[in-house]
């Protein structure tokens, strides 16, 4: 074979060697793009090589001759591949530095919704009691308002639903701060819970509905007990709130090998799918309907759940089960994680 022909068997053996070495980076890519960069510069050498050979053994050189071209060119192969890994390093930090950024990106535009949409649903909720005051107080100042002691307790609930709003607030900003500054204390979680549950009974009394619960023996923890406290009595009320009359929210307090949990069962009859996911999330309802009625709270309660939980280093979950759902509040033994 002539010189001619052997450089174009050559070249035609790098190319179809090159074709399957880019298909095989390709669906490296797919899986993993550090891999692909390892092996993109090992497939040219290899092609190379698988060339170069073919075009040797093509113009009759001794074998020995061909296997010494062969392996002067196979030894580039551990070279293309320290230069893979680097190139590979560069390509996945790039790409972590990429993922991250985007991540924050679309966090900040989260939050920057999720904050507009809070501050007007807190204004509404504000300016619907706000403008119930202002009714009665023109109706009192126009001798309208014969029956002043009922003008006078419906002043008085409006004040204690703007109260509850603010109280709500600030306590939802003071656990999302970086250093929430709990005061932790070992209690019995038992007879925390069980304390939490006797405030709400007239509550509950009112809506019809029983509240039960059980504790084991001695389950105690080292935590923030009036934030517990709180967030309990607030997994409770919600449940109270959604359980048709004569229906039954019940509370239980375990322990496991690592967390106390405490568990919230009620007969809401389930949350849609589509919900489910959001009802921890600062200011979302479920309803349409913006503002809560008398008695209803402030609306942020299982917001505030979700912040003690985090302020604990535990977790909060809800899943519906037979006839209602069930949320589950995990605190770890000894308090919050440090470090």
């Amino acid at each position: 074979m002539d010189q001619l022909s052997a450089v174009g068997l050559a070249a035609a053996v790098t190319f179809f060697v090159g074709l399957l070495g880019v298909a095989l980076v390709i669906w490296l890519a797919r899986r993993s793009v550090g891999t692909a960069a390892v092996a993109a510069p090992v497939v040219v050498v290899v092609a190379v090589a698988a060339g170069v050979y073919a075009s040797s053994r093509a113009m009759f050189l001794q074998a020995e001759d061909s296997r010494t071209v062969l392996l002067v060119l196979l030894a580039a192969v551990p070279v293309a591949a320290g230069l893979g890994a680097l190139v590979a390093r560069r390509v996945i930090a790039a790409d972590r530095m990429a993922t991250t950024d985007r991540m924050a990106r679309e966090q900040e535009v989260r939050a920057e919704a999720d904050r507009r949409e809070l501050v007007a649903w807190v204004s509404h909720d504000l300016r619907t009691p706000l403008a119930g005051i202002r009714a009665i107080s023109e109706a009192v100042e126009d001798g309208v308002a014969t029956d002043l002691p009922a003008a006078m307790r419906q002043v008085r609930e409006a004040v204690a639903r703007m109260g509850d709003l603010v109280d709500s607030l600030l306590a939802l900003s003071r656990l999302q701060a970086a250093d929430p500054g709990l005061q932790m204390t070992e209690v019995d979680l038992g007879d925390l819970v069980s304390d939490a549950v006797a405030g709400l009974l007239p509550i509950a009394d009112a809506a019809g509905v029983r509240l039960t619960g059980s504790a084991g023996a001695g389950v105690r923890a080292s935590v923030a007990a009036t934030e517990v406290g709180r967030a309990v009595a607030n997994l409770v009320v919600n449940g109270i709130r959604h359980t048709p009359s004569g229906g039954e929210v019940a509370s239980t307090v375990t322990r496991d090998a690592e967390a106390v949990v405490v568990a919230v069962q009620d007969q809401c009859g389930g949350i849609p799918a589509d919900v489910i996911g959001r009802v921890f999330e600062t200011g979302y309802r479920g309803t349409p309907a913006r503002s809560p009625g008398a008695g209803t709270g402030a609306g942020l309660g299982l917001a505030i759940v979700a912040g003690v939980a985090a302020a604990h280093g535990g977790s909060v979950e809800v899943a519906n089960v037979d006839g209602g759902c069930r949320f589950t509040l995990r605190l770890p033994v000894g308090g919050r994680p440090t470090g």
